[in-house]
């Protein structure tokens, strides 16, 4: 029974004691719960746009704790815009063609709260492979600038949570 008692004790102790909170916690000091986002078109990719919008939302959800509201009703404000969007290749086969690329994007997001405002510069990578003497297809560039988009957004959820530990 003592052993039982000091067990749940120290175990009790431990999990409280840290201090630890979730990310959203800290994110929720710097950005309030209603959220809504703007993207501005990437001309050389307009499609693009709506797969940062889309994991936009998702990342408010998801990471956030937050709700997506329309602009009327939001207390925050984010705008995204691409900064850049590149590829390069990372890997050659044995005779010299790119068989594997790293996509890089950068995406520059404003963002206005009750809080105060910011603007965060982050980017976000993806490496993908192709095959030997291939080209990147669009179906490719797409799926590389989405994740790509998503690291970066991660990054931002990241700096805000940072932000927030300090608020």
């Amino acid at each position: 029974m003592l052993l039982a008692f000091c067990i749940l004790h120290s175990s009790l102790f431990i999990f409280t004691g840290c201090g630890y909170k979730p990310a959203t916690t800290y994110t929720k000091k710097v950005l309030s719960d209603k959220i809504y986002t703007e993207v501005e078109i990437y001309l050389r990719d307009p499609e693009n746009a709506v797969l940062v919008k889309d994991a936009l939302n998702e990342a408010i959800v998801s990471r956030f704790g937050a709700q997506v509201a329309d602009k009327k009703k939001a207390t925050t404000i984010l705008h995204v815009k691409f900064n850049n969007v590149s590829f390069r290749p990372i890997q050659y086969d044995i005779n010299g063609y790119a068989i594997y690329y790293r996509a890089n994007v950068t995406l520059q997001i404003s963002y206005r709260s009750p809080t105060g405002k910011g603007t965060e510069t982050v980017s976000g990578f993806y490496d993908f492979p192709i095959e030997p003497r291939a080209i990147i297809s669009d179906a490719l560039r797409f799926q590389a600038i989405k994740e790509g988009s998503g690291k970066a957004l991660d990054a931002f959820v990241s700096r805000i949570a940072q932000r927030g530990v300090k608020l």
